[in-house]
C-alpha cells in the first residue's frame, strides 16, 4: 500500500471502513494529535496493530487542536506524511472536530486504543475519555490501553523546537519552575470550592452580519445587505459564564428591564437559583449592536459601526436602594465579589459603597467605553479593590497623563486602592502584574497572536485572574492564568462561548511541560 492510498478523506472514511468490515477484517483505531512522532508512538501503534488486522490512525485537524498557541507544530499534511510512512499504519484520517467522538463514530472500530496512562481517568484533563468510552461501547467495540514506552511530544517540542517567541517560552519556563503541570491542574481544580458573586452591568451584544455592497450614489453612505443576527451575553453576564466553568457556586446580580425577550435570553445562561438580577420597568436593558462583515478565516473580525441601547441617566434612587436591599445580606457569604462596572447604571454610589464595605474580597474591573469615556475611572469611583485589572486606556485616564511608566502608576494605584493584586493588560505587548507580597512584578507576553475579536478578552482575563487572586495564587501563575483566558477569548467572536476549563487546562499544561 502506498502512502497516497493510506490517506482517506473524512467524508469517505465510513464507506471505506464498511468495505473492510465486509472482508471480516478486524479494525483497530488510534486517535490523537501525534504532533511529533517518536519511538513511544511507534511502539504504541505496533502494539495496537497486534490487536487486529487493519490499523486506522485518526488525527485531530490542525484547526481544532487545543494545546495552546503554536500547536500543532506540524500541520495536517506533515503529520499525515509522518504517520503514513510507518509500515504498521494502514490508513490515516484527518478529523475536523476537537474531540474523538466523531472520529470513533466514523471509523466504528472493533478495538479503540488509548495510551496506558489514560487507564487512570484522573490523567485526562479534558474529561473526554469518558465520552470516548461511552461511544466505543455504543458502537459495540472494546477499549484497550496499550503503549509500553511513554514519551511526551509536548515536552520534546518545547525543549527542542522554537514553537513560540523567545520571550513567551522564557515566561512559561519561569512559571513552570514553581508551578509544574500537576500543580497547575490542582490550582485550577481548586477554584471549584470558591463561592463567587458577579455583580455589575448586564449587557447583550448583538452582532448583525452584513455584506457591504458599496457606497450609495447620491449620499456616499455605506450600503449593506443584511445577513443575520447573533445575540450574545456580555458584560457581567459574560463573566458569570466564564466563572461558572470553574466553580458551580456562582450567582449573578445586576439590573435589566422588562422587555419581552430579556428573561428568555437570561434563562439560556442563568439557572433560577443563580439569579439575583433585578428586573425593573424603570430601566432599559443594555444592548450593544455591532454591524460586522462575515468573519474570514485567519482574519480579525471587521466591524463597521455600532448602536447602543441604554438609558442616558443612571437609575433613580429607589431602584438603586432596592438593588442594595437585595444584596446587602448576601454579600458577606461570598469568597469573591467580582465587580464588572461598565458605567451603565448598576454600580452607582449606594451599591458601590455597600459592596466595598461588605465584601470579604472584592475584585474590580472598571471599564472605559464610548459612553462613559473620562467618567468611569477606577480611582475616582472606588476607594478599595482587593484586586483589579485595567487596560492601557483605563490606566492612562486614571493617571491623568499620556506619558508615564506603567509599573510606577500601577504601583501607585495599588497603594491607593489597598490592593493585593493589580494588573494592566497591554494588548499585543505584555500584561504587567504586581502583588503586595511579591517583590518583583510579573510580565507575561500575549499567548495568542491569531486574533479574531478582541471584544471580551479583558473580561476573560479578569475572570481567571480574580479567581487566582482570591485564592492567593503566586503572581506569575495568576497572570499566566489570566493570559490563558484572554488567549481563548480573542479566538471567539464576542462572547459567543465562555472560557473552556478543559481547553485552559490543556493549553496551560502544554505550555508548562518542559
Amino acid at each position: 500500500m502506498t502512502k497516497a492510498t493510506k490517506l482517506i478523506a473524512f467524508e469517505e472514511a465510513a464507506g471505506c471502513m464498511d468495505a473492510i468490515r465486509r472482508k471480516n477484517l478486524r479494525i483497530v483505531q488510534c486517535h490523537g494529535t501525534f504532533d511529533l512522532v517518536h519511538p513511544g508512538h511507534i511502539i504504541f501503534f505496533e502494539e495496537a496493530k497486534a490487536l487486529g488486522d487493519v490499523l486506522v490512525v485518526t488525527i485531530t485537524g490542525e484547526g481544532h487542536v487545543n494545546k495552546g498557541p503554536g500547536r500543532p507544530f506540524f500541520n495536517d499534511h506533515l503529520r499525515v506524511k509522518s504517520l503514513a510512512a510507518l509500515e504498521c499504519v494502514d490508513h490515516v484520517v484527518v478529523i475536523p472536530f476537537p474531540a474523538a467522538v466523531e472520529a470513533i463514530e466514523c471509523i466504528r472500530p472493533h478495538v479503540y486504543c488509548k495510551g496506558k496512562e489514560y487507564s487512570d481517568p484522573t490523567n485526562d484533563v479534558t474529561g473526554n475519555i469518558q465520552d470516548d468510552v461511552e461511544t466505543v461501547s455504543r458502537i459495540g467495540g472494546e477499549i484497550c490501553y496499550v503503549g509500553s514506552t511513554v514519551f511526551s511530544s509536548t515536552k520534546l517540542i518545547n525543549r527542542h523546537f522554537e514553537v513560540h517567541p523567545k520571550g513567551l517560552m522564557e515566561s512559561c519556563r519561569e512559571v513552570a519552575a514553581t508551578c509544574p503541570p500537576d500543580r497547575f491542574r490542582t490550582i485550577v481544580e481548586d477554584f471549584s470550592k470558591l463561592r463567587v458573586l458577579v455583580v455589575g452591568d448586564i449587557i447583550f451584544d448583538r452582532y448583525t452580519s452584513v455584506a457591504v455592497q458599496g457606497l450609495t450614489s447620491k449620499n456616499r453612505i455605506i450600503s449593506t445587505r443584511h445577513l443575520d443576527n447573533d445575540i450574545q451575553p456580555g458584560g457581567a453576564l459574560a463573566v458569570f459564564r466564564h466563572i461558572k466553568q470553574f466553580t458551580p457556586h456562582v450567582k449573578i446580580a445586576g439590573l435589566v428591564g422588562v422587555e419581552p425577550w430579556v428573561d428568555n435570553e437570561i434563562g439560556l445562561y442563568v439557572a433560577p437559583d443563580e439569579d439575583e438580577i433585578l428586573r425593573s420597568h424603570d430601566y432599559t436593558t443594555v444592548v450593544k449592536q455591532r454591524f460586522v462583515e462575515p468573519q474570514k478565516p485567519g482574519q480579525e473580525l471587521s466591524k463597521l459601526f455600532s448602536i447602543n441601547y441604554l438609558d442616558p441617566q443612571p437609575p433613580g434612587e429607589s431602584l438603586q436602594n432596592a438593588f442594595c436591599d437585595r444584596l446587602i445580606r448576601q454579600i458577606p457569604d461570598y469568597d469573591l465579589v467580582l465587580v464588572m462596572d461598565f458605567g451603565h447604571g448598576t454600580m452607582e454610589d449606594p451599591v458601590r459603597e455597600m459592596v466595598q464595605k461588605s465584601a470579604a474580597f472584592m475584585a474590580v474591573n472598571c471599564q472605559t467605553n464610548s459612553n462613559n469615556y473620562g467618567f468611569n475611572i477606577i480611582n475616582r469611583r472606588y476607594s478599595r479593590a482587593d484586586s483589579f485589572s485595567l487596560d492601557k486606556t483605563e490606566i492612562t485616564l486614571a493617571t491623568g497623563r499620556r506619558q508615564f511608566d506603567p509599573l510606577v502608576e500601577l504601583s501607585r494605584l495599588q497603594s491607593e486602592l489597598k490592593s493585593s493584586y493589580a494588573w494592566v493588560t497591554q494588548g499585543d505587548v505584555e500584561t504587567l502584574g504586581i502583588c503586595s507580597n511579591t517583590p518583583e512584578p510579573s510580565r507575561c507576553p500575549p499567548l495568542e497572536s491569531d486574533v479574531v475579536d478582541t471584544v471580551g478578552a479583558g473580561d476573560a482575563f479578569c475572570s481567571l485572574a480574580s479567581l487566582a487572586a482570591v485564592s492567593g495564587i503566586p503572581l506569575p501563575v495568576a497572570t499566566f492564568l489570566g493570559q490563558l483566558a484572554g488567549a481563548q477569548a480573542v479566538k471567539i467572536v464576542g462572547n459567543r462561548d465562555p472560557v473552556s476549563k478543559a481547553k485552559l487546562l490543556k493549553s496551560g499544561i502544554s505550555l508548562l511541560t518542559f
